[in-house]
């Protein structure tokens, strides 16, 4: 095999950046209409009435689709978790939170179906909300979940007891928007029967078998393309508004309908990751071996739909201890359902508990680093289970060696330059990988040429260009004879884009489809990999990395700037080390971001968004990302096709904890809250009484 592992430019590259490629909003279609979203702007109520006289006339609008006129959903669609209400759009005049589109303006012409939207006029009975998280909320349940269920093993209460050193923190996390350059946008059409359409989304046939769901129609009947996508974060992952409307709209008005939905609608109606409230305690000897780990974790949900943030997952692999517990909590209020957000739950959750891990190093007087390796773990903590591999330890010992950790002095303010405080410091950190079945074709052609077509997603990560030396080495072929056909729900069954799944995934399906074109030699052979991922041995799989940041500190402004950021990975076989250091160091970019920058607020009195744009939700920009480096360690994933494993997520995880600690070595001070705030971090001037202790209440 000669193309994975050989870095390679995009396929796909010369058409983004000459304009060529076509996104979901610039597809060009014969006599389109287009649907401008009316959300609500009350938190909780009824619609009273929807005055659609007061636009009908104005110029090219088509008409108005509302609860009272537009075509009925099964009420029995399910999304990912279950049961969705989130789905269940203009079906009744319930406005369950604000930013719930309650209309859809048709017209010729988006100006004119904007225009249309901002002018109706909507009247509202209101009802009493709650939309504030707290984690003694009177309201808080066990969370329902199939995949980072509860744990208790060991004796947590006694080795607790039995502890030289304890930590007890609380660490929060806010609402974080996944704020995707692209915003979501759909085009629908019905075509004899069958339902087409072309939205922005990660997994096509998912969202096509959502949508045949709610319109009570054979799967076979609709189909759903999405050729390119300008980032989703998780954000795309589910059937989103704005192809729910554009399909209601086609087929009310019996034409093809475009909805994109503005910046603002972006933030109020399509998810976000939940606030978190997390206790973490742990127990250790005073050689730094643990004795206890107890992680407590609650999370903001909307009653509309199911949704899991598995904050505890890292504390059921990443450590061994005798005595291990986790909880999940979830606390319904008057809100958007949360969703996915790029390392769900492993992104807060390795927030509190590498957090503590280094509040525990500083308690022991010991180097963190060293406390990391002296509890590493030869089985899953919890399951017992073989890893299949994990090479954690690699990438704690390279990172340290190219940052320099050894000369570092483990007391906080230690180092000045001029009025900045300089600190460092690093995360451990993991994120859980394997396959979810895909199906794969692959086509001789006579020129000598192969097509192969597969269900995938190329968020913009490169999977073409990735699953293009996929499909040469599995076929032992040349790149340039691969004709890789993606992103259509019509190629058959494929996992999405998400979970760090999506290119194993779709590695096996066409793996083994190459193996059996191989051996047949010639014609067309179609695999779907179902029944072969029940043969994997039952093993722990992840990928690990460690992050290690510098941060300077402005104790009088209360300005983080972080200097140096390195990150070292084990993620399986690395398929093209162009393209994967591209996702990790963007990962570590959303991260930072995560850390100083990303915060969603409501108003306290409406329950509203009061910073749904990108003027008063703040991202990390270019002047904020230092120079960042990025490498892999030797890993192979057994089991695994090419013994790969995914890279979109662990990026992500782990950042937000390094600069974290980072910035307590640099001040003295934790920062129990994200994020980094100014008026968190700043220091009272020496005149004045007393100083802050670390600013970890919610702001």
């Amino acid at each position: 095999m000669t193309a994975v592992g050989v870095a390679r430019p995009r396929v796909e590259g010369p058409d983004k950046v000459t304009g060529a490629a076509r996104y979901a909003a610039d597809v060009p279609m014969e006599d389109l209409a287009f649907g401008a979203a009316v959300l609500a702007t009350v938190t909780r109520g009824r619609v009273r009435d929807i005055d659609v006289s007061a636009v009908q006339d104005m110029p090219g609008v088509l008409g108005v689709l509302d609860h009272r006129n537009a075509p009925r959903l099964n009420p029995k669609a399910p999304g990912f978790f279950g049961p969705d209400g989130q789905l269940q759009l203009l079906q009744d005049e319930v406005v369950p939170f604000a930013g719930r589109p309650v209309a859809l303006v048709v017209a010729e012409t988006l100006e004119q179906a904007q225009a249309a939207a901002a002018a109706l006029p909507v009247t509202y009975d209101t009802e009493p909300h709650d939309t504030r998280f707290t984690a003694d909320h009177p309201a808080r349940r066990p969370a329902v979940t199939f995949f980072d269920g509860p744990v208790d093993i060991g004796d947590v209460e006694a080795e607790l007891a039995a502890s030289a050193v304890v930590v007890e923190e609380r660490y929060r996390t806010p609402e974080e928007h996944h704020s995707a350059m692209e915003p979501h946008s759909a085009t629908a059409w019905w075509e004899d029967g069958r339902l087409e359409a072309i939205d922005s989304n990660q997994g096509p046939f998912t969202v096509a078998g959502v949508l045949a769901t709610l319109f009570s129609m054979p799967p076979d009947r609709v189909r759903v393309r999405t050729e390119h996508i300008g980032g989703g974060f998780g954000s795309k992952g589910l059937c989103g508004p704005q192809l729910i409307l554009a399909a209601m709209a086609a087929q009310r008005f019996g034409r093809p309908v475009r909805v994109t939905l503005s910046r603002t609608q972006v933030f109020l109606s399509t998810g976000m990751r939940p606030a978190t409230d997390q206790v973490i305690r742990i127990g250790a000897d005073v050689d730094g071996r643990l004795r206890a780990v107890w992680h407590e974790s609650a999370f903001e949900i909307s009653p509309l739909a199911e949704f899991i943030e598995g904050c505890t997952e890292l504390t059921k692999t990443l450590y061994a201890a005798p005595a291990i517990r986790t909880s999940l909590s979830a606390v319904p209020l008057d809100i958007l359902p949360p969703c996915s957000m790029r390392g769900p739950g492993t992104a807060p959750g390795s927030f509190a508990l590498e957090c503590a891990m280094d509040e525990l190093a500083e308690r022991l007087d010991m180097d963190p680093l060293e406390l990391r390796l002296r509890n590493e773990p030869e089985v899953g903590p919890v399951s017992g289970l073989p890893f299949s591999s994990r090479n954690l330890v690699a990438c704690l010992q390279e990172g340290a060696r190219r940052f320099g950790w050894a000369d570092r002095d483990h007391r906080p303010r230690q180092r000045r330059e001029g009025h900045l405080l300089i600190g460092t410091g690093f995360a451990a950190t993991s994120f859980s990988a394997g396959a979810f079945p895909s199906s794969a074709s692959i086509t001789a052609e006579p020129d000598g040429a192969f097509t192969v077509a597969v269900g995938a997603t190329d968020l913009g990560t490169g999977a073409r260009t990735a699953l293009t030396a996929i499909a040469a080495d599995a076929l032992e072929v040349s790149t340039e004879r691969i004709r890789l056909r993606i992103s259509d729900s019509a190629l058959g069954p494929a996992w999405g884009a998400g979970g760090s799944r999506g290119t194993t995934s779709w590695t096996w399906a066409i793996s083994e489809a190459g193996a059996r074109m191989r051996e047949q030699g010639g014609g067309t052979v179609t695999v779907d990999t179902t029944d072969l991922l029940g043969d994997l041995p039952s093993m722990e799989r992840h990928t690990f990395s460690a992050v290690f940041a510098e941060v300077s500190v402005d104790p009088a402004t209360g300005e983080v700037r972080v200097r140096r950021l390195l990150g070292m990975y084990a993620i399986g076989r690395v398929v093209n080390p162009l393209t994967a250091r591209s996702q990790v160091i963007g990962g570590m970019i959303g991260g930072l971001s995560m850390a100083l920058h990303e915060e969603g607020l409501r108003d306290r009195v409406t329950g509203r968004h009061v910073n749904a744009d990108f003027a008063g939700y703040h991202i990390a920009a270019h002047a904020d990302v230092p120079d960042i480096e990025a490498d892999f360690v030797p890993d192979h994933e057994p089991g695994i096709p090419m013994g790969v494993k995914g890279a979109g997520e662990i990026g992500n995880v782990g950042t937000a904890a390094a600069i974290a600690n980072a910035v307590w070595h640099a001040t003295g001070v934790r920062q129990r809250a994200l994020p980094l705030r100014l008026d968190r971090v700043l220091e009272e001037s020496p005149g004045w009484a007393g100083r802050r202790t670390g600013g970890d209440t919610p702001g």
